[in-house]
């Protein structure tokens, strides 16, 4: 098993809304951190991985736990542009801090997406208070699985960090990639 992760790559964001100020890892450090990496026009991530960050910042107290969504556009460009998103994230009632994937000049796959290797959306990636990813799920994944590992995280103090392999669920189980959208550009 093994006891030592990776620490996460820092965010390259274009723009941020339903936040004050641009969030930071250094600055998240303590709390639990849900990555959630959508594109609008993302079957699943509408119908599961949005409604889920939405339910998972309600449930979770802030001071502990903070969600962020991570909008990585790596199709579709022209029709995903910051007031179509802006538009999406009042239509959805969305009210965690939402951030925008910086482009990548030479490629389809925006760098943030490439620092965290994303296969597609929705991807959900769960950051420890030490700032270590814990987690890197592509498609949909199991409400009380996640729940379960973001209350383990939560948890952990000086306790050396444990696998979840729980969270990730076997093949054929719940975890699917059903409606996702994959960046094989």
């Amino acid at each position: 098993m093994p006891t030592d992760y990776p620490l996460a790559p820092d965010w390259r964001i274009a723009h941020w809304l339903n936040t004050p100020s641009p969030l930071t890892l250094q600055a998240l450090r303590g709390r639990v951190v849900v990555l959630h990496a959508f594109q609008m026009h993302c079957p699943a991530c509408v119908s599961d991985g949005l409604p889920q960050a939405a339910r998972i910042d309600r449930l979770f107290s802030r001071d502990t736990v903070c969600v962020l969504g991570l909008h990585t556009v790596f199709e579709h460009h022209a029709v995903m542009g910051l007031e179509a998103l802006k538009a999406f994230v009042h239509e959805y009632r969305l009210q965690f801090p939402i951030s925008v994937d910086q482009p990548d000049p030479s490629s389809a796959v925006p760098l943030t997406m490439q620092a965290y290797g994303l296969q597609g959306t929705p991807s959900l990636v769960l950051i420890d208070k030490a700032g270590r990813v814990r987690l890197s799920h592509f498609g949909r994944i199991d409400d009380l699985a996640i729940g379960a590992a973001i209350g383990q995280l939560r948890e952990e103090g000086g306790a050396p960090p444990v696998l979840l392999e729980a969270a990730t669920g076997p093949e054929g189980s719940s975890a699917t990639t059903a409606g996702t959208c994959t960046n094989d550009l």
